[in-house]
């Protein structure tokens, strides 16, 4: 572990996934030379300031300037670096979303962008600091990875795979003390490929970022009073998104219901139910997430419980769409 570095997983309680973030690119950079740091005059905010702080020499201050930051960043990754751009979510896939696609996309450049305040995290600052249309737009783009950690020991791992993965990574964070789900790093995670947070055979859950962990506490809960078999996908990676396990679902479930903290268009559920199309098979679907509207302003907490991105929510989710009838039977013949 590199010399100053404080972060270990037993503080991710008491740390953002943001000032983790921070902690861990700092120790990669001891070991990279080729890290550099760019921010739009947030680096306090955004928690890059900590590299700033330890490598002066390797970070680049834009100021209030987030397209100029991006141009900038695909000049470093031509030259050879490896640059890692830190922002809001909303400042990189709405105002600077034509630098992203085609100053760093579109020459497939090696520009690493960790965007925080997403979704509704930053719920009291109003509709012009929410972001839930990044995804949709970040997926649209060629050779963009798109990933969204359930939490700060998540995060951690997304940093450090995206470095050995060739070409753009957008990150997307939340703004604070989202809850925490994983007690370390050692559970396998892998870009492109789901997380089975619980087996099941009833109905699936696939969600990403804070939907977590209210969906692996569902799962019990309903287990429990429901004698239900839920099976939880942590689908981080929204693009590739993972089909295999997507499909697997499909055939042993028939039913999958998707959570996620955006737009119910262009996001986790748009991607799920691509798949689901695409493979001519039959099942019930639903997606949840912010309602095709912009979101309403107050505490995260209660904007959650609202769209029913919450435990509560999601059980509600779960006991309705196990109620409703379907064709359940092993001839895939009639569902194409």
């Amino acid at each position: 572990m590199s010399e100053g570095l404080t972060w270990t997983v037993y503080d991710a309680d008491s740390m953002t996934a943001a000032e983790i973030y921070g902690e861990v690119l700092c120790q990669l950079a001891e070991e990279d030379e080729r890290i550099v740091g760019l921010s739009a005059d947030l680096a306090k905010s955004t928690k890059i300031g900590r590299f700033g702080d330890k490598y002066p020499e390797r970070f680049f201050n834009a100021g209030i300037a987030e397209q100029n930051m991006f141009g900038m960043a695909a000049g470093l990754a031509k030259a050879g670096l490896v640059p890692f751009v830190s922002t809001m979510a909303v400042f990189t896939a709405l105002r600077a979303a034509e630098q992203v696609r085609t100053d760093i996309c579109y020459q497939n450049l090696n520009v690493k962008i960790i965007a925080t305040h997403g979704g509704a995290s930053f719920g009291q600052a109003g509709s012009t600091h929410h972001c839930t249309e990044d995804l949709a737009v970040m997926r649209s783009f060629a050779n963009m990875t798109v990933i969204v950690p359930a939490d700060g020991v998540e995060t951690a791992a997304a940093v450090r795979a995206c470095l050995k993965k060739d070409g753009p990574v957008y990150i997307r964070i939340g703004r604070g003390f989202e809850p925490t789900y994983y007690k370390n790093e050692d559970y396998g995670f892998e870009i492109g490929r789901a997380v089975t947070i619980s087996e099941g055979t009833d109905i699936t859950l696939i969600c990403c970022g804070v939907c977590v962990l209210a969906a692996a506490e569902a799962a019990r809960i309903l287990a429990e009073d429901d004698g239900l078999s839920v099976r939880v996908l942590n689908m981080h990676t929204i693009k590739p998104l993972d089909e295999e396990a997507v499909l697997k679902a499909v055939i042993e479930t028939r039913r999958i219901v998707t959570f996620e903290e955006h737009n119910v268009l262009g996001g986790l559920g748009s991607a799920v139910a691509e798949v689901i199309a695409k493979s001519g098979k039959g099942c019930a679907f639903e997606a949840v997430g912010i309602p095709d509207c912009f979101c309403h302003v107050g505490y995260p907490e209660d904007l959650y419980t609202h769209y029913g991105l919450d435990t509560d929510g999601i059980l509600a989710k779960v006991r309705e769409v196990m109620g409703k009838d379907f064709e359940e039977d092993e001839d895939w013949e009639d569902e194409i």
